[in-house]
C-alpha cells in the first residue's frame, strides 16, 4: 500500500482523524482496531467531494492525543501531517 496523509486535531475529549482517501480511511480504522488502540469511535464520515475520511477517537485513561499520534506515526503507510492553521 502506498503512503497517505493523516491529520490529527485535538478536541476537548477526543481527537479528529482525517485521512487522505476513503479507502485509506477504512484501512486505517481497521488497522487501529486490530491493534486494539480503541474499542469504539464515531462512525467514519466519507467525504467524496474532498476524497477524505474523518473519524473521532475518544480519549480515556489509556488513550491520549500523544499516544494516538505515536501509534499513527508507527504505521509505515501513514504520513502524519501538521494540521493546517
Amino acid at each position: 500500500m502506498n503512503r497517505f496523509h493523516v491529520w490529527v486535531r485535538s478536541l476537548e475529549n477526543c481527537c479528529r482523524v482525517r485521512v487522505d482517501g476513503v479507502e485509506n480511511g477504512r484501512w486505517l480504522l481497521d488497522q487501529l482496531g486490530r491493534a486494539f488502540v480503541f474499542k469504539t469511535c464515531e462512525p467514519i464520515h466519507e467525504d467524496q467531494a474532498s476524497c477524505c475520511s474523518i473519524f473521532r477517537v475518544s480519549y480515556n485513561s489509556q488513550m491520549s492525543q500523544s499516544i494516538v499520534r505515536k501509534v499513527l506515526a508507527a504505521i509505515p503507510e501513514v504520513q502524519l501531517m501538521a494540521e493546517p492553521a
